[in-house]
């Protein structure tokens, strides 16, 4: 993979007394967290630095790869949703081809890797194959979207749990208990939805959900790049469709930026005034 100089630091220096975290032979599947390198863990930080092979999603930023020691291995096994992917199989040989020569493999998945990462497909492979794996959490992306817009995923008094929803699966666009979704003070965090937003508001519409639900999309949480929409389940597919988001974009179902609510409130008290 090129690097490209102009929007990547220098690579950091070794950690004060920093314990090796990777074995030869070993495979790591660790999470890059939303793209901003200052948001990586400790531990996936010391392991990009120590792996011989680093295979790496498309989503994984250009200034987390910088951290990689200049002479690993660095492999593209990126999947894109309804566009040209890797197959997984072909993933999980290249894993266990790369461990079963001794290196040091690292699977960098964007994210949080137990969060819609296919991580228990990869594993599966390795201990087919008699190779041990260790697990690298990182910080998903809808910590880092909720954050970027000033609020919480779980409220007192407003909602007591929170869902995690991917947009599609392998199947197409995903099935959920959209009954359930569509109820007063359900929060949900969906990804990889931009393609599937007009699906998800039929399904709501379909189960009685409000029309005005707050519908909140994050382009590229935590980096430079970073965009904010802020709509309504009634105008969402048209809303993004104008914001043309070309980046991995998180959908948060019934939760708007705390500016938002801050401004409805100040209007509301100002008409009873």
């Amino acid at each position: 993979m090129p690097r490209d100089t102009h929007h990547i630091p220098a690579p950091l220096p070794p950690l004060a007394g920093a314990m090796g975290v990777m074995c030869p032979g070993v495979v790591a599947f660790a999470g890059s967290g939303p793209g901003d390198p200052d948001l990586l863990t400790l531990k996936v930080l010391k392991a990009l630095r120590e792996a011989d092979v680093i295979l790496f999603d498309r989503l994984v930023s250009a200034e987390i790869m910088a951290l990689a020691h200049d002479g690993a291995i660095l492999e593209d096994v990126g999947k894109e949703g309804f566009g040209p992917s890797m197959a997984q199989e072909d993933i999980c040989a290249r894993l266990v081809h790369h461990a079963q020569r001794g290196r040091k493999v690292l699977r960098l998945k964007s994210g949080d890797p137990t969060i819609f990462g296919r991580l228990d497909e990869e594993l599966t492979a390795c201990e087919a194959a008699g190779i041990d794996a260790q697990i690298l959490p990182g910080i998903t992306a809808a910590s880092a979207a909720v954050a970027a817009i000033g609020q919480s995923l779980t409220q007192r008094g407003r909602n007591s749990s929170v869902r995690f929803l991917t947009g599609h699966d392998m199947k197409g666009f995903a099935d959920h208990d959209w009954a359930q979704l569509a109820r007063s003070g359900e929060v949900a965090a969906v990804y990889m939805g931009k393609k599937s937003a007009r699906f998800v508001q039929g399904r709501l519409l379909m189960h009685g959900a409000d029309r005005n639900m707050a519908v909140t999309v994050v382009e590229n949480a935590s980096r430079a790049d970073q965009r904010v929409l802020a709509t309504t389940l009634d105008t969402l597919p048209a809303d993004l469709a104008a914001a043309a988001f070309a980046g991995p974009a998180l959908t948060f179902l019934g939760l708007a930026p705390r500016v938002a609510v801050a401004a409805a409130h100040d209007k509301i008290q100002m008409e009873l005034a």
